[in-house]
Formats: C-alpha cells, sequence, structure tokens
C-alpha cells in the first residue's frame, strides 16, 4: 500500500468508529468459575496511531495471536481520537486496551480497568520522550523563538488525554515559561501524533508536540515530510503507556492474559520469529513485561506537579482559595497513591 492510499483509507475510516475480528480459537481453555462473568470475547481498544486503519493494521496480528491462545475471538475497538476511546471505556465496550498512562490512570481510578502489563524496556535501548518538532526551513526554528512570543505561532498538539502529545509538554516546559499550552498560541490544532507532524511538515502548523516512538514511525511511512522537520526540544522520559483489562474479569482469565502478553516473543522458532517482527512494528522490540496498578505512580505524579503548577500560576480571589486548590490537589493525590499501591500490595 503507497502512502497516497494509505492516507486516503485513515481520512475515509475517520468518519466512525468501527471493529474488526481476529480469526478465534476452536474452543477456550478458561474455565469461568461458579458466578464468574462468562467472557464470549475480547474487545480490544485500540490507541490512535495515525489514521484508524493504519492503527487497526498494526495491532491485527497480535489480536490473532491472542485469539489463539486465550481460545476467545478478539476484535478491535479502533478510533480516531483518545475522547472516543475514553468514551468507549466509559460505556463498558472495551474489555482491554493499550491506554496512554493518563487514560489508565483515569480508568484505573474509575474502577473500570486493572493494568497487567507494560512495554519492556532495557539499558542502552533508546528512550520514548516527548519532543517539540519545527520546519528547518520556517520561520521558527528554535525552543527560544517559541518561548519568547508563543503568541505568533500555531501550535499542533495531542489530545489533553495524551502524554507526550499534551501532559508531558504542559508540565516540563511550557507552565515553567509561564506559557498556557491552550491559551497561549496564535491558534491550536489538536491530532494524532501522525497528523500534527503532518501540520507542521505542511506548513499548516509552526510547531507540533510528538515524541520519539511515533515521530520513528513518522520517518517510516513519510520520509519526504519527515526530512522537513526538526527537533527542537526533548523532554525526560515519561511515563510508559500500559495494557490494561477490565477489573471486573476473572482472575483466571486476567492471568491468562498476562501470561500470553508477557510470553510473546520469547520463544524460539518460526512462531516466535514471526511474533518478534510483530513486536518491532508495534515498537516494543522486547515484548511486554508483567505489572500492576503501581506502574502508574509516575503518572500520578506527573499529574499531581501539573495540578500544582497551574494552581500557582491561575489567578485567585485571595491566597485562601489558593490554598484551598492546593489542599484539594494534594488530598486526591494521597488517594490515587494509595489506591496504586494497594493493587501492588495485594498481588
Amino acid at each position: 500500500m503507497n502512502r497516497r492510499t494509505m492516507l486516503a483509507l485513515a481520512v475515509s475510516s475517520l468518519m466512525a468508529p468501527w471493529s474488526v475480528r481476529a480469526q478465534p480459537a476452536p474452543a477456550s481453555s478458561t474455565s469461568p468459575t461458579k458466578n464468574a462473568r462468562v467472557i464470549k470475547e475480547v474487545r480490544f481498544g485500540v490507541l490512535p496511531l495515525g489514521g484508524t486503519v493504519e492503527s487497526r493494521a498494526l495491532w491485527t496480528p497480535l489480536m490473532a495471536d491472542m485469539s489463539r491462545a486465550l481460545g476467545l475471538p478478539v476484535s478491535a475497538y479502533s478510533v480516531p481520537s483518545y475522547e472516543e476511546l475514553d468514551r468507549a471505556i466509559g460505556r463498558d465496550e472495551i474489555d482491554m486496551a493499550f491506554l496512554s498512562a493518563k487514560m489508565a490512570l483515569d480508568a484505573v481510578m474509575q474502577r473500570r480497568m486493572k493494568v497487567v502489563a507494560q512495554i519492556a524496556r532495557r539499558d542502552g535501548m533508546p528512550e520514548h520522550r516527548a519532543v517539540l518538532l519545527a520546519r528547518k526551513t520556517g520561520p521558527l526554528n528554535t525552543l527560544e523563538g517559541l518561548l519568547a512570543q508563543p503568541e505568533r505561532w500555531r501550535l499542533a498538539r495531542g489530545d489533553s488525554r495524551s502524554v507526550t502529545g499534551f501532559v508531558v509538554p504542559q508540565s516540563q516546559l511550557f507552565l515553567p515559561n509561564n506559557i498556557e499550552m491552550e491559551t497561549r498560541f496564535r491558534s491550536e490544532f489538536v491530532g494524532t501524533h501522525q497528523a500534527t507532524a503532518l501540520a507542521v511538515a505542511n506548513g499548516d502548523a509552526d510547531v507540533a508536540t510528538n515524541n520519539t516512538t511515533d515521530f520513528e514511525r513518522f520517518r517510516d511511512q513519510f520520509p519526504v515530510e519527515a526530512a522537513r522537520l526538526q527537533v527542537i526540544w526533548e523532554s525526560e522520559p515519561p511515563p510508559g503507556a500500559p495494557m490494561v483489562v477490565r477489573r471486573d474479569y476473572p482472575p483466571e482469565f486476567q492471568a491468562k492474559l498476562q501470561a500470553f502478553l508477557t510470553g510473546y516473543g520469547k520463544g524460539k522458532g518460526t512462531r516466535a520469529d514471526a511474533e518478534r517482527e510483530v513486536l518491532k512494528d508495534l515498537r516494543a522490540a522486547y515484548g511486554y513485561v508483567a505489572a500492576d496498578d503501581s506502574a502508574l505512580l509516575p503518572e500520578a505524579r506527573l499529574e499531581y506537579q501539573l495540578g500544582r503548577q497551574r494552581a500557582m500560576s491561575a489567578a485567585w480571589v485571595n491566597d485562601a482559595a489558593r490554598e484551598q486548590r492546593l489542599q484539594r490537589i494534594e488530598k486526591a493525590y494521597a488517594a490515587q497513591v494509595e489506591a496504586l499501591k494497594a493493587s501492588s500490595a495485594s498481588r
């Protein structure tokens, strides 16, 4: 499929969310215990990477292998935005998902989901970081120029639920420089990492939030457009994106799903070689490791810091009002930490 065809399919797929079913195994070996929820299929929420067609295509091989391992049909719930995926989780239309750390934290604190795995990282491998992209030949080509006059520039950013597309740039760069991403720029466009990079490459925006992993994928898919771009800022490593599953699903099923994910690509032979190729396409070359809700503690800390930054920079009627807001932030953060640590202790 050439780049223009892929773009056309991706654009047409934005019209409505849709799903595709992976080939099921003949029978399930996950036997429900008495009074346990009977699972007939697994609806896998796909975090938007580019268009819905592209996102679904990347995950289809893993879903097919998951279907065989679990003995259940696995369908992709692929949507074009974080917001639509968030709403689907709220409507209980998603059984498991690969989510941004912020979306996962929200779902876990609402008691809808629990963390079962996250991408494995190894010493020496490139670290996943948030970045800002600008055109090499555009009027804006330095970070200093951006921070000095944000009102001059058009921003392309991620959804507020995106860690690298919004949360990290806001907390690590913009708020410390007294810049609110939502209000200080000349205009803003909100989209996927692919869409924000294209906006800058094509001259529709001056600066874009992105991340090293998705920009690497963008270079592979859009080499001409990527050659026009440069990185003008790079963050500290942000919290990783986890795999989550519905909390009300039987422990036996959750354990089987976790075993599949952590064992995927770890064996020997032609099948394991094929699995490792799937993982490379998903930018998870070393597979997945077991995790629980405590994996979200770094994200909770990041949200806490962002909340405090906003409270300190906002205008208040008096100091007492600001202090009340700060106390609420402290209380909410303490409750999150307690809940996330409780999950780890109960493993």
